[in-house]
């Protein structure tokens, strides 16, 4: 599967998770088991920047709903995926781990100018001192 880097600072990275419908993953670039292991201060920012990645999504794509998830059965480190669900897509209500419910064609705006839009504010993202 193809995951392309779309951000990064010094402490996280953003990927696309390709599939169907807009969905990104943010990751720490240091590993952490539980969310309770990473430092308080970037438990606040993780928690600003999954607020602004939704805000953005909510705002480009006027998605049914946002999913924000972290599992880390599989990839036993924290991260998050952060997608954008419609009544259309091929899960919807499910979740896209679950039972494809139809075949989803979804129209939706290139994610290129998306990518660029999410950039921009990333880049203006102020840190909050804990």
């Amino acid at each position: 599967m193809n995951e392309e880097r779309i951000w990064e600072d010094d402490e996280l990275y953003l990927i696309r998770h390709e599939s169907t419908i807009p969905w990104l993953i943010l990751h720490p670039k240091k590993a952490y088991r539980e969310f309770s292991e990473l430092p308080r201060a970037l438990r606040y920012r993780i928690v600003d920047l999954l607020t602004l990645i939704e805000e953005e999504m909510l705002d480009y794509y006027r998605p049914e709903k946002i999913n924000i998830a972290s599992f880390g059965n599989y990839l036993p480190r924290q991260h998050w995926h952060i997608m954008a669900r419609f009544t259309e897509d091929s899960h919807f209500p499910e979740p896209m781990w679950g039972v494809r419910q139809r075949e989803g064609i979804l129209e939706l705006p290139a994610f290129d100018v998306f990518a660029i839009r999410l950039r921009e504010r990333l880049a203006r993202e102020k840190r909050i001192e804990v």
